[in-house]
């Protein structure tokens, strides 16, 4: 799927969660190190490694068919409910972070201690790819960014919805001049009709980028979603 490998930034101590973050249209996953650099520099989620994925180089409607690292094809940003979707691009992309997922599970990792989250188009892709995966997720969070497929999620959710206790964090600036604000706020919304419990933090005077209150309102969820458990105790019965 990535026309690149992710990159993987290591755990320090026992591996006992992932957090794989998505990068936005046109960036790729190095755009998003400085999340693992800030935390190990501070020793942070010292148990945690990091995988940051890079998006394949595909046509982008939007930007007159020139390829870029994208998740999916963008053909308008008009409205949510009525801009045509690149649903194909979007299931494609989908099944890949779902794989992602599935090899941490089978390094031993459960998934509740696996978090998925990324900054616009990654961010929208970690909201559906969170929601859709089959077991429960240590946390999702989306950075600038929507719900996809709005029309069709409610048919694309597990029949157990493994998810809806999962706390979702979403943050997003209110002078978004690419994702515009409404859109993130709709998007919380249509979560939440869906029995999703998101915490959605406005940024007042943000545009389409990261804050850092908005880093550090998410290093706050990640100590309540997958906190340290600490080094394995040795078995020393005979």
């Amino acid at each position: 799927m990535a026309s690149m490998k992710p990159i993987v930034v290591p755990a320090l101590k026992r591996h006992t969660a992932t957090v794989i973050v998505a990068h936005g249209l046109g960036d790729s996953g190095a755009g998003w190190l400085f999340l693992a650099e800030n935390w190990r520099r501070r020793s942070k989620f010292e148990e945690v490694s990091f995988i940051f994925p890079n998006a394949p180089n595909i046509p982008i409607t939007l930007n007159m068919g020139m390829r870029m690292p994208g998740w999916y094809d963008i053909k308008s940003l008009s409205d949510l409910a009525s801009r045509e979707e690149d649903e194909e691009g979007i299931i494609k992309s989908r099944d890949y972070f779902h794989s992602l997922i599935d090899a941490e599970v089978s390094k031993g990792i459960p998934a509740n201690r696996v978090v998925i989250g990324g900054f616009s188009q990654g961010g929208a892709m970690s909201l559906i790819s969170g929601i859709t995966y089959k077991s429960q997720l240590g946390g999702i969070f989306g950075l600038s960014c929507y719900l996809l497929l709005q029309k069709k999620i409610k048919d694309m959710i597990p029949d157990d919805s493994p998810n809806q206790a999962t706390p979702i964090f979403m943050g997003h600036g209110d002078a978004d001049q690419v994702v515009a604000y409404k859109y993130g706020q709709k998007s919380a919304e249509e979560l939440t009709k869906h029995g999703y419990k998101v915490d959605f933090r406005t940024y007042k005077g943000l545009i389409h980028s990261a804050d850092p209150d908005e880093i550090d309102h998410l290093e706050s969820y990640l100590n309540q979603q997958i906190p340290p458990l600490g080094e394995a105790k040795q078995d020393t019965s005979l």
